[in-house]
């Protein structure tokens, strides 16, 4: 398990004192899929820094398995760092070594007998999907190649936890989705503890079961991505999940300032399904209940969960007060999530 105890890191500049993590609290679960969201500046980096015990924290424990990692120095903290293999943003493989060459790196570096090395290196080229390219180089790769070199570099030592830093961050969507079932499947496989670090809210829901969102050094808000993504409570959560459910937002914008400057008695509500609420005609039954009710749809998009579906659908109803309060009862009462966004 890896846990975050009461951690702060504070920097000292020439400004004065630099708050990067203030107080943060985590806790992740051996075998877990646990995301940590930010945008940049949030501390998402000056954690992953000191777990891996590149820096300690000003105030607060880290721990691996009860193991406080600022307590660790020389051999023994060497020893703590091969159990944690690392992925980033630009794959950071050696330009003059194959691919399987860059593989065995790690274990080069150990001092681990050719034989074993090399044998070592075949078994991770054909878990991250790359038989075939063995002999070939960096420069002969696509971006979600090299990502998966670099996944496989990450696994030579055989960690027990994978951090991935913005590695997704550089690759297009198709190529995202490629890499993030490559982890997925590695977590089942290996069973291991995979720590994603993202400002992408997309990887956090395709294969995280908890996530942390950061804000300025703190973690705001945490829980189960389902519960996160269903009931945002924070302003910050609220904007990544928008961004996730409405990824056109300035051609949403501007079809909601129309309608809004048209129907200024409108309201517009975002429905929040989940589950088995997902697949059924929703909108369709408020209709018939209140045939008075206009109904325009806004926007709208399903994602699916390690906890299943979960959907968001923005309308604008265009009624008097009661009907629209009514419609709003009605569905909660089908237990859909409910938020008035705009009302004049």
């Amino acid at each position: 398990m890896i846990r975050f105890k009461d951690v702060s890191k504070e920097y000292t500049t020439k400004d004065g004192a630099l708050t990067a993590v203030s107080d943060v609290n985590i806790e992740v679960e051996d075998g877990e899929i646990f995301g940590i969201v930010g945008y940049s500046g949030a501390g998402k980096s000056t954690l992953v820094r000191m777990l891996d015990g590149l820096e300690a924290p000003t105030k607060g424990v880290i721990e691996i398995d009860g193991t406080d990692i600022a307590k660790l120095y020389g051999h023994k903290l060497r020893v703590q760092r091969q159990k944690i293999g690392m992925i980033f943003q630009h794959f950071n493989l050696l330009w003059s070594r194959t691919v399987i060459d860059n593989i065995a790196l790690p274990l080069e570096i150990a001092k681990v007998p050719k034989a074993k090395r090399l044998a070592r290196a075949k078994e991770l080229v054909k878990l991250v999907g790359l038989e075939g390219r063995e002999h070939s180089y960096p420069s002969e790769l696509s971006g979600g190649q090299k990502q998966r070199v670099g996944i496989a570099r990450a696994l030579a030592n055989e960690p027990t936890i994978l951090i991935s830093d913005e590695a997704t961050s550089a690759l297009d969507p198709d190529t995202t989705n490629e890499v993030l079932d490559l982890l997925l499947k590695i977590n089942k496989q290996m069973n291991l503890t995979v720590l994603l670090i993202t400002h992408e809210m997309h990887a956090i829901a395709k294969i995280c079961e908890k996530v942390a969102v950061m804000d300025s050094g703190q973690v705001v808000e945490s829980g189960t991505v389902f519960d996160v993504f269903r009931h945002p409570k924070e302003e910050v959560t609220k904007k990544f999940v928008s961004e996730e459910f409405s990824p056109q937002q300035d051609d949403t914008t501007i079809t909601l300032d129309e309608l809004i400057k048209k129907y200024p008695e409108g309201q517009i509500i975002r429905l929040v399904f989940h589950g088995p609420q997902a697949e059924l005609p929703i909108v369709s039954d408020v209709i018939k209940h209140y045939p008075d009710l206009k109904i325009s749809i806004l926007a709208g998009a399903i994602r699916q969960t390690q906890e299943g579906a979960l959907g968001s659908l923005d309308l604008q109803f265009i009624g008097d007060e009661a009907q629209i309060a009514a419609a709003l009862d009605y569905l909660q009462k089908m237990r859909v999530g409910t938020e008035v966004i705009h009302h004049e």
